[in-house]
């Protein structure tokens, strides 16, 4: 399914200058195999009248408008032509501004976000016009809402129902029907989902599929909150997932997160069947011979903190980043 911590943004302040982002070399090829890349300096790069802190969500519309998500009030949404020019802005109310998830729901397309300082999830159109806000669950069980610091929001696309990761909260999973009502409560440490896991993810073959930040691993959730399948990542860690041909793309914040803040991160594509077949600003994959992936790391110091990330339409890779200097999202061009 295609989809168009993070540290509470008091717990790590970003600059106050303005900087452009980190550029390469056009020359310079990232990535290995079927999976290359090379930047496109200055993309997405805005005037001190649009600024941003930190850049949390990436979705693409249907007009293949590039929506970017930060926790700047100034204008917590911006939305980018193609060709990385501001077409605007909205939202001045959204501090603690984390996921984005872009959902067809009853012909028209309309946004998800999670916001961790307000303890809430909203549905808006796609210009900012407030459907829907969900707070705290009433469970069982109930979650105070202190303590409830939702991050990201996963749809399944058949039935309409979505689940919500309370991922800097309980790291509880809510569903929701269609309808917005709230049906259950699992998950949790009691339900075998580690603390400073589950940050972001998709709804990927009738299960969730979870990326689960510090614990440096993919995770299979059942519906019914039964653990599945996890895919080791050594090196990594995975802050959200984007699935594109049979192929799933990975943000990894850094590659000795949370031990070392000032380490880089670097994006993996993955192939169906969970192996890594290139790491795109990082090491080249290797598996030993008993077929374990070795750890990775960054290369090149091309990325800063990737948060979120998708493949665009036509290719392209753009990459929004956390606690990165307040930079603009990246793109790179597949080559």
């Amino acid at each position: 399914m295609n989809r168009r911590h993070f540290l509470h943004t008091s717990a790590w302040a970003a600059p106050t200058l303005l900087c452009r982002a980190k550029t390469t070399e056009p020359t310079q090829i990232l990535g290995q195999g079927d999976f290359r890349y090379r930047q496109i300096p200055g993309w997405g790069v805005l005037d001190k009248q649009t600024p941003v802190k930190n850049c949390h969500g990436l979705v693409e519309d249907s007009q293949g408008h590039i929506i970017l998500l930060t926790d700047e009030v100034q204008n917590n949404v911006i939305v980018y032509s193609p060709d990385g020019k501001l077409v605007s802005k909205w939202g001045h109310h959204f501090p603690g501004a984390h996921g984005l998830t872009l959902v067809q729901e009853d012909g028209r397309e309309v946004l998800y976000l999670t916001d961790t300082v307000r303890h809430r999830v909203f549905k808006t159109t796609l210009d900012g016009e407030i459907l829907q806000e969900w707070g705290p669950p009433t469970g069982p069980p109930a979650i105070k809402e202190e303590d409830y610091k939702p991050s990201w929001t996963l749809h399944d696309p058949a039935s309409g129902d979505f689940y919500v990761l309370d991922g800097y909260g309980t790291d509880h999973i809510i569903h929701y029907d269609s309808a917005g009502k709230e049906k259950k409560v699992f998950g949790g440490q009691a339900g075998g989902i580690t603390h400073w896991g589950p940050h972001g993810g998709i709804f990927n073959d009738q299960k969730l599929l979870i990326a689960m930040s510090d614990q440096q691993h993919l995770l299979e959730v059942s519906t019914d909150g039964t653990l599945g399948k996890k895919v080791p990542l050594p090196g990594g860690n995975p802050r959200q997932i984007f699935s594109k041909e049979n192929h799933y793309f990975i943000g990894h914040l850094a590659d000795n997160w949370p031990a070392d803040r000032n380490s880089r991160g670097f994006i993996s594509v993955l192939d169906a069947d969970f192996r890594v077949v290139s790491n795109i600003g990082g090491t080249v994959p290797k598996y030993d011979n008993k077929d374990a992936l070795q750890k990775m790391s960054q290369q090149g110091e091309v990325f800063q903190h990737p948060h979120d990330l998708i493949v665009g339409n036509d290719d392209s890779l753009y990459v929004a980043q956390y606690a990165s200097g307040n930079t603009y999202p990246l793109k790179f061009e597949r080559v």
